[in-house]
């Protein structure tokens, strides 16, 4: 079987902050739809490289491509037509509060397309829907929901002008075990149901375990590791053992073993 198109392709890129160095050379690929995460300890460039595939900052040196476009090419227009083919939910929503979840997921519809506003009202439903919230949730704010709900409305959002690449910024966090499980499901659905790409961030190890076809582990400015969990399982880097030793990796490890065990 043919290897896989890659849709985003980083090459040699170096990021700085004044002197302190985020990345140092950093390689990596991602696959057409494959689930692929980003892990790494506080400070090891995740979000900093998240930022830089989704065109909110620029490396000092090395090249990004995206779904084939040289991202440092880019004029504006050129930029914002990239933009629109790519879905992000950031870590704490970014839902505007004085909109209700509707009107949050209408949005990007309302920018970007000519649809008239029933049209739009009808996809943003559908959207809702898609992520398991229930039609009511539609006509609430965002402070009236609660974590899980919240988290499912910026997916729903992020889906709002079909993507081929979606992102995804800690979309557990902060979750209580039920309603991250939750979230694991629908990630898989999604990407199954429309061949979504799908990179996310992530410290959640069942999320690792369950979700992920490979992971890249950063640390010390670099890439210290990537493939799927049970071949990072057995390589001996201090970045990457950080995610199998202790109560928290052993007990996630046992679980995607049972889980693969049952399935067969």
């Amino acid at each position: 079987m043919a290897e896989a198109e890659t849709v985003i392709e980083i090459s040699h890129v170096s990021t700085r902050f004044g002197d302190h160095v985020v990345h140092a050379d950093v390689d990596l690929q991602v696959r057409r739809g494959e689930i692929f995460a980003l892990v790494g300890g506080s400070g090891s460039g995740k979000s900093t490289l998240l930022r830089e595939m989704i065109l909110l900052q620029r490396p000092d040196s090395g090249s990004i491509r995206v779904l084939g476009v040289d991202l440092q090419s880019l004029d504006e227009k050129q930029a914002q037509a990239l933009r629109q083919r790519l879905g992000v939910m950031f870590q704490q929503g970014g839902l505007f509060g004085s909109l209700d979840v509707r009107e949050n997921v209408g949005l990007p519809l309302r920018e970007h397309t000519a649809l008239d506003d029933a049209l739009i009202d009808e996809i943003a439903a559908w959207k809702i829907a898609l992520t398991g919230l229930a039609p009511e949730t539609g006509m609430q704010y965002p402070s009236e929901l609660s974590g899980g709900m919240h988290k499912r409305a910026s997916l729903a959002r992020a889906l709002a002008l079909d993507p081929e690449l979606l992102f995804l910024d800690e979309p557990t966090a902060g979750l209580d075990p039920v309603s991250a499980g939750g979230v694991d499901e629908l990630v898989l659905n999604l990407r199954d149901l429309f061949g979504l790409t799908v990179v996310m961030i992530t410290h959640d190890l069942d999320l690792l375990w369950q979700v992920a076809d490979r992971v890249a582990v950063l640390g010390e400015g670099k890439v210290q590791g990537i493939g799927s969990m049970a071949e990072l399982s057995r390589l001996e880097h201090p970045a990457i053992r950080q995610f199998f030793d202790g109560s928290r990796g052993r007990a996630a490890e046992e679980q995607a073993k049972e889980s693969t065990w049952k399935q067969k």
